[in-house]
């Protein structure tokens, strides 16, 4: 099973790799996010707590989660291509257990959601935020706990889907909002009570808190602090759902799969 779900997994990142417009495309978009809203938000963004810190340094973390997002998510379109093109057919009647395919394609799309999100770290330096070397190996956990969160739940949603473009729809209207509302474009203090709670219930806001304590604070003072440990074990949590979830969506045998 598990040189199955290596070979599945290796399968991905080299299709991805071999799409130079899908690479550019993915690493592209967050950062004109980034340098646009940076660039026109810096100066009016003075929230309490945050005193001389610029919106380039705030969105920074929140750019790595986009960027995980998307590369996360939208490199489970694949299992709706390889409906379409029958090859999805041949792996699920090969006699391997099917746990294997969620091992190989979510694995697969964490390793494309990291890499990206490795390249853009290397402008951390470049931004005064030096987190150590404890503090990058928290960074780059947070970043594969998030990965595996986004893959996971978005190869549930795309086993389920029948086109790409519905998938595309639910991305807009469902996904991209839990990144939204994490506090990643704009910090959870003086928002109205109701967003509040919405931020506060969104795993993906615990994903954020997890990604952006390293790059401030010690990693002994973050492991000693109750309010990160919560948000870590939120992210875990997270985690084990969407994985469960595509699981048991694999496991359940639909007509015509």
């Amino acid at each position: 099973m598990i040189r199955f779900a290596a070979a599945l997994a290796r399968r991905e990142f080299v299709r991805f790799i071999r799409q130079p417009q899908r690479v550019i495309g993915s690493i592209g978009q967050p950062l004109l996010f980034w340098a646009f809203l940076g660039a026109g938000l810096t100066p009016s963004f003075q929230p309490p707590g945050l005193e001389g810190m610029t919106y380039t340094e705030y969105f920074y973390p929140g750019v790595l989660m986009m960027l995980v997002l998307f590369a996360g998510i939208f490199s489970t379109i694949t299992v709706i291509e390889d409906r379409d093109q029958g090859f999805l057919q041949g792996v699920v009647v090969a006699p391997i257990p099917r746990l294997a395919i969620v091992l190989g394609k979510v694995g697969g799309g964490t390793l494309i959601a990291l890499f990206q999100a490795l390249i853009l770290l290397v402008a951390a330096p470049f931004m005064g935020m030096l987190p150590g070397v404890g503090g990058t190996l928290m960074i780059v956990l947070a970043l594969t706990l998030a990965a595996l969160g986004f893959t996971g739940l978005g190869f549930s949603i795309a086993w389920t889907m029948k086109s790409t473009s519905g998938f595309h729809a639910i991305m807009m209207v469902f996904l991209f909002p839990l990144w939204l509302l994490s506090g990643a474009l704009f910090p959870m203090q003086n928002v109205p009570a109701w967003l509040h709670w919405v931020m506060t219930v969104n795993p993906v806001t615990h994903a954020v808190t997890v990604l952006r304590g390293p790059f401030y604070t010690a990693p002994a003072t973050l492991l000693a602090d109750g309010g990160y440990l919560t948000s870590l074990a939120v992210l875990v949590g997270w985690v084990v759902l969407s994985l469960w979830l595509s699981v048991r969506r694999v496991t359940k045998r639909d007509r015509g799969i």
